[in-house]
């Protein structure tokens, strides 16, 4: 079995001020953080040069979305090269408010994946179901058919460079997480999917990520699943027990 190197990602989503990302650096530079875990913090465009600046440098940034054109007539989008030369090695796509509030489809967020990944950024890539969706019973399938718009348009090799967030959309600020069961039988069959889809070696080797209200608290079980093998935390990373997630496997 490959041993897949533990992931944990913040996402700041539309939050933050000069002075609190100041004082978060501060905070998460001074904690603890095991070599063996692989940190990254998402940040609005606007504050990425900043957290590049100020963040300790075995931690990466990433970008929130990107466009899908290098430059040009495209009024308040910003490219994957934009976001490279400030400072940011990561993106974050596909994730369930871009796709349920702004509307952007299963081929866009693709289109997106293609962009950055040749821009260099690697792409934290989200998938996830509504409320109604899992309770209708067709998780798998909503998050087969998001996989997929991805998987047609990537080459085997591109997978090196992609971490899937499986987000599920009615955990996202809501206090209400997945059950450390529920999150690895959905991880364990989008596994399983990767391995029909593409390949077993890229299967093995991907990254699948939990989001959905993680916490200091709630993390250490899910953490010890065989197929949770990192976090995409919201609101908690804004806080400084976003180390206690960070240490989760510790």
């Amino acid at each position: 079995m490959v041993s897949r190197t533990f992931w944990v990602g913040g996402n700041w989503k539309m939050n933050g001020s000069v002075a609190a990302i100041k004082d978060l650096a501060t905070t998460f530079n001074a904690g603890s953080s095991p070599s063996d875990v692989e940190v990254v913090i998402g940040a609005p465009f606007v504050y990425v040069h900043l957290l590049s600046e100020s963040l300790r440098k075995d931690w990466a940034v990433a970008g929130e979305n990107c466009y899908v054109e290098s430059s040009g007539a495209y009024t308040g989008e910003i490219s994957p090269e934009m976001l490279k030369d400030v400072g940011a090695q990561w993106v974050i796509l596909g994730h369930s408010e871009r796709r349920s509030i702004l509307g952007e489809s299963d081929d866009f967020t693709a289109q997106k994946c293609v962009k950055a990944l040749a821009a260099g950024l690697k792409v934290a890539l989200c998938v996830g179901e509504l409320l109604e969706e899992r309770e209708a019973g067709i998780t798998q399938q909503v998050v087969e058919r998001q996989l997929d718009a991805v998987i047609k348009v990537l080459k085997e090799e591109d997978w090196a460079n992609v971490v899937i967030a499986y987000e599920p959309v009615w955990a996202i600020g809501t206090g209400k997480v997945a059950t450390p069961d529920q999150a690895q039988e959905t991880h364990a069959a989008i596994r399983e999917y990767l391995k029909k889809a593409i390949s077993p070696k890229v299967a093995e080797e991907t990254r699948i990520a939990y989001g959905g209200s993680v916490n200091g608290k709630n993390c250490k079980e899910a953490a010890q699943k065989p197929d949770v093998d990192g976090f995409l935390v919201g609101g908690a990373s804004l806080k400084p027990e976003f180390l206690d997630i960070v240490n989760a496997t510790q």
